[in-house]
């Protein structure tokens, strides 16, 4: 069998099995069914071995023979390296788009207010966002780099420590204004606590308790609360003047620039176990684009 046609034949088969039909597998590869179901029946001619059932119920489905149920991953593995591959020959400049995954909170708190400096210097890379609350698949959605906040171990992916992180409770200064009391860790316990849900998964994640633990509190934490799943929204809770939350120092550091939040209690430091890491998978390390867009964090983080 011919290379193309060995390929295309390959790629009708691992459509129609994802499928389990021709004319759907068909509609992806933008084919005919009869042309799938022709290339399916010449690379079973060339294997000499059945790769589907066909089961009749009202209309026929594709079941997978045992044997070829058993190739079908490997098949697929092979298709996302040539993908891989072909990026790595595409995108070997700085050029084009770069697409970037991080948390809502993070980009709308941190990186979106420092992406004009990258642009600046990096005009002709076009930056695409990928914002979402959990960790998404690199390969799948076409993620060149990502910044992710954790131990610094994902699966599949290089990290690179960018930055750490501390935590501390902050007020707006009307809400400090208004509560001259909270001159005494104690008093936190009569004030409404706002809490960041965002890494509740994590054991590590600092909490409210953990932090007042630190701060010598030991007794039961009873008070009233306000929980959120975003560390921007826990911010911006503080900022209106909701109550007291307890900051990402990360997150917090414009704000507190800016007047927004005041820090209580300076001098008890909280360092969190987990750290902000640069991640990309490690055959696209040295991809320009790449390489540009990490040096760049890099140095904003040396000018804090």
């Amino acid at each position: 069998m011919k290379s193309p046609i060995y390929l295309n034949a390959l790629k009708a088969f691992e459509a129609s099995a994802r499928y389990q039909s021709f004319a759907a597998a068909a509609d992806e590869l933008n084919v005919t069914p009869a042309a799938v179901g022709q290339l399916v029946k010449t690379l079973e001619e060339w294997l000499e071995t059945p790769l589907f059932h066909r089961v009749n119920s009202g209309k026929t489905r594709l079941v997978v023979t045992e044997t070829a149920q058993t190739a079908l991953p490997l098949i697929q593995n092979g298709f996302d390296k040539l993908a891989q591959g072909l990026d790595i020959l595409k995108d070997n400049s700085i050029n084009g788009a770069l697409t970037v995954a991080v948390s809502p909170a993070f980009a709308a708190k941190w990186l979106l207010p420092r992406l004009h400096n990258f642009q600046d210097i990096c005009a002709q890379t076009n930056v695409n966002l990928n914002t979402n609350l959990k960790p998404v698949e690199f390969s799948f959605h076409q993620i060149d780099v990502g910044i992710r906040f954790g131990v610094g171990n994902w699966k599949g992916l290089s990290s690179e420590k960018l930055m750490d992180e501390e935590v501390y409770p902050v007020c707006s200064p009307t809400f400090l204004a208004n509560h001259t009391r909270l001159n005494e860790v104690d008093k936190l316990l009569n004030e409404v606590l706002i809490h960041d849900l965002s890494m509740d998964t994590q054991t590590a994640f600092p909490s409210w308790t953990s932090w007042l633990k630190k701060a010598g509190i030991t007794s039961p934490l009873i008070t009233k609360s306000i929980r959120i799943n975003n560390s921007a929204a826990v911010l911006q809770s503080a900022i209106d003047g909701q109550g007291v939350a307890l900051a990402r120092s990360v997150m917090a550091k414009d704000d507190l620039a800016a007047g927004r939040l005041v820090r209580l209690f300076p001098n008890i430091h909280f360092e969190s176990p987990l750290a902000y890491y640069v991640v990309y998978r490690p055959e696209c390390a040295m991809l320009p684009r790449i390489n540009a867009f990490r040096d760049w964090l890099f140095k904003e983080v040396e000018k804090a």
